[in-house]
């Protein structure tokens, strides 16, 4: 499986779990289910997992990110103060600009420094980055997934093979010969 293959399927999981969540009421996804320093409800992990990919995609691979057009606090969210659908607008930009950049087929291999004014700073390859901020948002909407549970609700299947592209298998031999093709001039 490819990065881009990859980040197809976590779009359309991603928009079906958005959908999902504008049904439910706000109080829900508002509830303090979590007990911590940083994330507390279903929206605070919903902001944190797109402010991870404009920070580690847009931000450190390619040096921009939209996070300034939508001003909040990274560290400590406070999700609640906000609009749902302010959240998925965010979420919606960070990801049509993550997928316009794999379908212009950047090098993966790219050395991407972790910490760009650090000369000393570690390096990982854009593919790297790329799977470490895909198995992020996995883990998170597994949190969500749980948390929504926890509130009674039944939420969506979100797994890969919902949304991968079955495979048509081989006919099955029948044992007879393959009819030969006949070739236009021999007519």
């Amino acid at each position: 499986m490819n990065v881009r293959e990859y980040y197809a399927y976590l779009s359309a999981a991603r928009e079906q779990l958005w959908n999902f969540l504008r049904a439910l009421p706000g109080s829900d996804l508002d509830q303090h289910l979590i007990d911590g320093d940083r994330f507390h409800n279903i929206k605070d992990l919903l902001l944190h997992v797109t402010d991870v990919e404009d920070h580690w995609v847009h931000g450190i691979a390619l040096g921009g990110g939209v996070a300034g057009r939508y001003p909040h606090d990274w560290v400590q969210p406070r999700a609640e103060q906000y609009d749902l659908g302010w959240i998925i607008d965010y979420g919606r930009e960070v990801g049509g600009l993550t997928r316009t950049f794999l379908d212009s087929e950047p090098d993966l291999g790219r050395e991407v420094k972790l910490v760009q004014d650090d000369p000393a700073s570690d390096t990982v390859t854009l593919d790297q980055l790329m799977w470490h901020v895909m198995t992020h948002e996995v883990r998170h909407t597994a949190q969500i997934v749980l948390l929504i549970r926890q509130l009674g609700h039944t939420p969506p299947w979100l797994d890969y093979l919902r949304f991968a592209r079955p495979h048509t298998a081989a006919p099955a031999p029948t044992g007879e010969p393959e009819p030969e093709l006949i070739a236009d001039d021999e007519f």
